[in-house]
């Protein structure tokens, strides 16, 4: 059940959807308008460029889907299992995701689009630490699947059944989080461009650090 889920997940899940927001818009704002959060634009964009042939673009592609693939299984070998608990090696994907967006961020500087490669693959690993937790189904790099469950719960309503609270509480947090990193992303872009990704950076190492302080005094 979501209420075995530890009190600070609504926390820190609010703050990865915040991350994946700001990165999302720099990319829409920066990357020639490609999301780097979720892939079924990508995908699309893929699908498009396949009968021009154009193949710079379509390796472009690619290599954005097969990063964030690569990020996602990262995550799967440093973390396993489907219990939310501490121990667990999150400080050191959060660590990683912040050195793959400084990398990101240093190669888009220097006018390399492989960076979007680093961004995505940041934007997967992330993806990948929050699962099925407890009944609980937390992508925290988009949110078509968030408001999909609420429209579920919403139906469930209508039939008679009670809301879970906790649940409803956790995506509402997951949604927010999304949009006022996105709001955040956009205003960090005009002024900073893209320096602007080594804001989600930073909250990531501050996330990590916090983790594992919290996990030392809780084990």
């Amino acid at each position: 059940m979501i209420s075995q889920l530890p009190k600070w997940v609504e926390l820190g899940a609010f703050i990865l959807a915040l991350v994946a927001g700001c990165v999302n818009a720099i990319g829409l704002l920066g990357f020639e308008h490609q999301s780097v959060s979720h892939l079924s634009g990508i995908a699309t964009l893929l699908g498009t460029e396949l009968p021009i042939l154009s193949l710079q673009n379509i390796l472009h592609l690619t290599g954005i889907l097969l990063s964030f693939l690569g990020g996602a299984s990262l995550a799967g070998f440093l973390l396993h299992g489907s219990a939310l608990k501490l121990g667990r090696h999150y400080d050191t994907a959060l660590f990683i995701e912040f050195i793959l967006l400084c990398i990101s961020a240093w190669l888009l500087l220097s006018g390399s689009i492989y960076g979007h490669f680093f961004a995505s693959a940041a934007c997967g690993l992330q993806n990948a630490l929050a699962t099925t937790y407890s009944g609980a189904v937390i992508r925290t790099t988009h949110v078509t699947g968030i408001f999909t469950d609420l429209g579920i719960m919403l139906g469930a309503i209508f039939r008679g059944k009670a809301l879970d609270h906790r649940k409803a509480k956790l995506f509402l947090f997951i949604i927010c989080g999304f949009i006022l990193g996105g709001t955040s992303g956009a205003l960090l872009y005009s002024e900073y461009e893209f320096k602007a990704l080594f804001f989600p950076a930073v909250v990531c190492l501050i996330m990590a650090v916090t983790y594992r302080a919290y996990a030392k005094n809780h084990s």
